[in-house]
């Protein structure tokens, strides 16, 4: 996966805000990934980390972390030395940074098992309708379906239910004060995520964005 979106736009933010992180001061090795996962950092903070993880392929090798390779190209994934409480009930070893957070992967199946505790409702409530698009899709391509069996042969098949979760609760939504000769403004969003993916079946995303963007006078993102 390429982390340079994540990169580039780390690097904008922290040098832009006057509150930044300097390389000088920070120590990516004192973050707690358990708190990065549940929000309990700021979103400079996090950023370095994340950035300092996506740079130096040493630090993680420093902290334990075992590179997994991964089907979905919108995840670095890594498996831990140890297991780390997420929750209070669930534990794991499995940790992913997607563009804009960090996600802990749950041996979980359903992820409205935990919704209420973590405080995220499911604001997909199209599951026939996605399931309808996922079988036109293989139709199209040829593809075969998870049992098997051909389009034709599944369009025979009562249509299986696609439960699908995606969801996040908005902790953090600030604008802060215009700096520089342009009078650009810095917005950060830091909002607790939980989803399933199916890329890994059988498994719970759980985790928190920490969204840092640049805006114009105007407040247009840059």
């Amino acid at each position: 996966m390429s982390m340079m979106p994540l990169l580039l736009a780390a690097v904008l933010v922290v040098a832009a805000s006057e509150g930044g992180i300097g390389e000088e001061s920070f120590d990516p090795a004192t973050v707690d990934v358990s708190d990065a996962i549940n929000c309990y950092l700021d979103a400079p903070t996090y950023n370095s980390f994340a950035l300092s993880i996506g740079t130096n392929d040493e630090i993680s090798r420093q902290r334990g972390w075992k590179k997994i390779d991964s089907d979905n190209p919108f995840l670095l994934e890594f498996r831990l030395p140890s297991e780390i409480f997420v929750t209070d009930n669930w534990t794991t070893d499995h940790i992913a940074f997607t563009s804009t957070g960090i996600m802990a992967v749950l041996d979980l199946e359903d992820p409205n098992a935990i919704a209420g505790q973590v405080g995220v409702e499911n604001q997909i409530g199209t599951d026939p309708l996605i399931a309808a698009l996922v079988r036109e899709m293989q139709a199209a391509t040829g593809e075969q379906s998870a049992d098997g069996t051909s389009p034709q042969e599944s369009h025979n098949k009562p249509a299986p239910v696609l439960r699908k979760f995606l969801g996040q609760t908005v902790l953090v939504d600030e604008i802060g004060p215009p700096f520089g000769e342009d009078n650009w403004r810095q917005r950060t969003v830091i909002s607790r995520n939980l989803s399933n993916v199916s890329s890994h079946p059988g498994k719970t995303l759980f985790g928190c964005s920490y969204k840092m963007d640049l805006l114009d006078s105007r407040g247009e993102r840059l």
